[in-house]
């Protein structure tokens, strides 16, 4: 989904994009991921490829880390070792979301889940790997048109059920992938270091993301609040996790979460 969206966003910047989908390059292989930036020889790699399956973690740990942690290690050694630039995409779940303003990049991190460890764990590794030669960039609640997201399964069961039930005690950032990948390129044109934080602006739950979804589309189901432990979801999430950022003057600011929305909307649409 991200990295459909970075491919087009690059082509349309005048970029040469070598592009790699996961049956072509597995990250967790070293040799392969080697061979595969040597041959590109590029001036940046932008990791799109995560273990994004938050409860399938919990139940397969190790196999989360050698995706979001060894795998990023691969990918950022490979490029430092021909002198390119790594953007690495991480996640708002490296914080517990004790916090109720939102988190900035100097916060302590604390993650609650497998998934949130793991991609601490890629932060950490990114860092040690291409110590001069990295911008990790942690986002949010992603959605997009390339793949599987939150609008996309609401408007699915809007159209075949009467009433929908979200939680309402989770808040984030639903950020549209479409966005974040014209910052990520700009992030990697200014070669910004360290972690930044780059996310939608604003702040809301799943249930009023969901309802305003609804009522875009126009359907006529009704969608209710509920609670995250009513679901018994086997990974624990933050309940806070609205990102912001201290570097304001390094990072490009992202739209409102509504504006993305609209631009899916509209872009749903007009692909039917």
């Amino acid at each position: 989904m991200l990295g459909t969206d970075v491919c087009t966003a690059g082509a349309a910047a005048g970029n040469d994009i070598v592009a790699l989908p996961r049956d072509t390059l597995d990250i967790t292989d070293a040799a392969l991921v080697h061979a595969a930036v040597r041959r590109a020889a590029p001036h940046v790699v932008v990791n799109c490829a995560a273990w994004t399956d938050v409860d399938g973690a919990e139940a397969s740990p190790q196999a989360a880390l050698a995706v979001n942690g060894a795998g990023a290690a691969n990918i950022a050694r490979a490029a430092a070792a021909c002198g390119a630039w790594t953007v690495h995409v991480s996640s708002d779940y490296v914080f517990d979301g004790a916090k109720r303003e939102p988190y900035v990049e100097s916060d302590p991190v604390g993650p609650l889940s497998q998934y949130g460890r793991s991609k601490l764990q890629g932060e950490r590794l990114v860092a040690r790997e291409a110590p001069e030669l990295h911008t990790i960039v942690r986002s949010a609640w992603l959605f997009g048109l390339g793949g599987r997201c939150f609008p996309a399964t609401i408007l699915r069961l809007a159209s075949e059920h009467d009433v929908l039930t979200v939680v309402d005690d989770q808040i984030g950032c639903p950020t549209f992938t479409a966005q974040l990948a014209s910052a990520l390129l700009e992030l990697a044109r200014d070669r910004v270091p360290g972690v930044v934080h780059a996310a939608a602006g604003g702040g809301c739950s799943w249930f009023a993301f969901a309802r305003a979804i609804v009522e875009r589309s126009g359907a006529s189901c009704e969608v209710r609040a509920g609670s995250t432990a009513e679901l018994g979801r086997p990974a624990p999430r933050p309940a806070y996790s609205v990102l912001a950022t201290e570097r304001a003057t390094e990072v490009p600011a992202l739209p409102d979460w509504r504006d993305g929305l609209a631009r899916y909307m509209e872009a749903v649409v007009a692909a039917r």
